[in-house]
């Protein structure tokens, strides 16, 4: 899809997610049902099937003949299409169900495996996170761009091997915000940074980074792709990075949509984060 296609969606894209949300949001306001599903006994609610089946019929009309991945819709990604909406209808469940505002609707238009198209709906707090493949991201109109962090120090971390005691010195002062057990590990790799909150919805966790609210970003092993495909766009297009441990980007559309751990942050730090991590990884699984 050309990239003027791409961006003429944004405008319709940003419709239909405050389409999605206000009816989230409706549905808060009164009594509804929520349950657990699967193996792992994840909470589901009466309003994330709602949300899936309007976000479903509203983005398969605006982009004819594209795929659909979805956490409530049963199926497998569909390598044979070339574009695919990968969505979240609500991304911190959880959250959701407790009325937390840290929960966020979450849709991208995959294309030959990488999100070229994403909105991220936080209803609660009205912030709308949208990003086209080689325009930016941008937060309720404004744009955005992830924390640097100190290039230097990154590249000396990344690339050769010092004592783990000044090795994270380029993370000091760094707000990092993920699982506890990955905060209270890296914090023994590199003295000086800020662990945060935890953010329920990780697709908005992730956001942060890209707005440079937080300076990196963990996922712990497990995370789908549906958690994660807008939020690396918006993080790629604000000129961070999202990868796994070893510092390879996320390939959508594939055979699986489980991921390992994962780490977002401008891309100073993200070199830095690799570095400590890249012969420790077995901690962090």
């Amino acid at each position: 899809m050309p990239a003027s296609e791409t961006s003429a969606l944004l405008v319709p894209l940003e419709a239909v997610v405050r389409e999605a949300g206000a009816l989230a949001r409706k549905t808060a306001q009164g009594a509804f049902r929520h349950w657990t599903k699967g193996e792992d006994r994840s909470p589901v609610s009466e309003a994330d099937i709602a949300v899936n089946d309007l976000l479903h019929k509203r983005l398969t009309a605006l982009v004819p003949g594209a795929g659909w991945l979805s956490e409530e819709t049963e199926g497998a990604p569909d390598a044979s299409r070339t574009l695919l909406w990968v969505v979240d209808p609500i991304d911190g469940t959880r959250a959701f169900i407790s009325g937390r505002t840290d929960w966020s609707i979450s849709t991208a238009l995959i294309e030959d495996g990488r999100p070229r198209l994403a909105a991220l709906y936080a209803p609660a707090s009205e912030e709308i996170f949208l990003a086209a493949h080689g325009s930016g991201a941008t937060l309720n109109g404004t744009p955005i761009k992830a924390n640097e962090g100190d290039l230097r120090a990154a590249q000396s971390i990344a690339f050769v091997r010092f004592d783990w005691r000044t090795e994270g010195d380029g993370l000091r002062g760094a707000k990092i915000a993920g699982p506890k057990r990955y905060l209270d590990r890296f914090s023994n790799l590199a003295d000086g940074t800020l662990p945060q909150p935890k953010v329920h919805s990780l697709a908005l966790r992730l956001a942060r980074v890209a707005q440079g609210t937080l300076d990196a970003a963990f996922a712990s092993r497990g995370s789908h792709d549906w958690d994660l495909a807008a939020a690396d766009l918006l993080v790629h297009e604000a000129g961070g990075a999202l990868t796994d441990f070893t510092g390879r980007p996320l390939k959508y559309n594939g055979s699986q949509a489980v991921r390992g751990a994962l780490v977002a942050a401008g891309r100073a730090r993200h070199d830095a984060l690799i570095g400590l991590v890249r012969d420790r990884k077995a901690e962090f699984a």
